[in-house]
């Protein structure tokens, strides 16, 4: 029972670490609900790892997470052909 809440919260954390990644880039951005808490987990994980780099221990907080959560999304965009303010065609258009 333990571990089904601990994977819940860690989706609502990675949740709202990424709509506020999300929110941080202007223009819209084609993702779901399970991209944008891959996103928020992997700003996390991020800022958590350079945090532990740095200092040696700690975690990375939620400010410098959604930083890492927002260039994450600009990496995406990208990927994509968009630009820091265009987020370019989704995948499955370019086809």
């Amino acid at each position: 029972m333990e571990l089904i809440v601990y994977l819940i919260m860690l989706a609502v954390g990675g949740l709202v670490v990424g709509a506020l990644g999300r929110l941080a880039l202007p223009g819209p951005d084609p993702m779901g609900i399970g991209q944008t808490i891959m996103v928020g987990l992997g700003g996390s994980f991020v800022a958590g790892l350079i945090v532990w780099a740095i200092f040696g221990r700690g975690y990375g907080g939620l400010l410098l997470s959604v930083a890492f959560a927002a260039g994450i999304v600009y990496l995406i965009r990208r990927s994509r052909g968009g630009s820091l303010t265009d987020p370019g065609q989704p995948p499955i258009a370019r086809r």
